[in-house]
């Protein structure tokens, strides 16, 4: 793969063209993220970005699981009144310290996030993968062009990578799953073993929109074999909680 921290500030930058071209109508409008316009993902973007500096900076995020949705919610409330000039300029701050400060972290590092404390590569991918899914939420309403790229390959390896945490989570016992998922351009990504006894296949973009829950299992092209396939489909997730 190509390097995560240049792919995660590529995805910034094909983020801000959209948020930069937005009229006030539609920073009102809602997102496809239920009971939020599209100033209240960027919101919650730019709040989550400042996360990532504090969790840089040694602040201890673990949450205890269940309580981040409600924390969320709470958090966006309270800051939603903001105008878009001054939110698009939050959130611009936020982002544009994260690549390089994670780049530079001594090997070995883990940084706390969330459920748990994780590398800073892998913290990385969670970050593209979040603006990835919130740039879904605010594109499709809007009719708005955000093409899948490459970098869906990152977003599709941390969904394989953390299935055993998924079906941990779920209670499920599963087991191990290989997927080949098409990429944008239409190479073939392999994810785990060739020889496990059940099978992912299909688009990498429906994999990801599964992963972030913005598409059923069963409204896309994935086609699930073997033991676990169809468990995997079902816990799939791109975050760590």
């Amino acid at each position: 793969m190509t390097d995560i921290f240049d792919d995660l500030q590529a995805e910034y930058a094909q983020l801000d063209a959209v948020l930069a071209g937005l009229t006030a109508g539609q920073w009102t409008h809602p997102s496809a993220a239920a009971g939020w316009t599209v100033s209240d993902v960027v919101v919650h973007l730019a709040q989550t970005e400042e996360l990532v500096a504090a969790s840089i900076a040694g602040d201890e995020l673990t949450l205890p699981r269940g309580d981040v949705d409600a924390m969320a919610e709470a958090v966006v409330a309270a800051q939603r009144h903001v105008t878009p000039a001054d939110l698009l300029a939050r959130w611009r701050a936020a982002t544009a310290a994260t690549p390089g400060a994670l780049r530079a972290l001594p090997k070995g590092t883990r940084l706390s996030w969330v459920a748990t404390a994780l590398s800073p590569a892998t913290l990385a991918t969670t970050r593209l993968a979040e603006h990835w899914a919130h740039a879904y939420d605010i594109t499709t309403p809007l009719g708005l062009p955000y093409p899948d790229t490459a970098r869906l390959r990152h977003i599709a390896w941390l969904g394989h990578r953390t299935l055993p945490y998924a079906f941990q989570v779920e209670g499920i016992e599963g087991g191990p799953v290989h997927c080949e998922l098409t990429a944008p351009g239409g190479d073939l990504w392999h994810f785990g073993d060739p020889a496990a006894p059940s099978t992912v296949t299909g688009p990498a973009a429906d994999f990801c929109r599964v992963g972030a829950r913005r598409l059923s299992p069963a409204d896309s092209a994935l086609k699930a074999t073997g033991p676990h396939g169809a468990q995997a489909l079902a816990v799939l997730r791109n975050y760590a909680f």
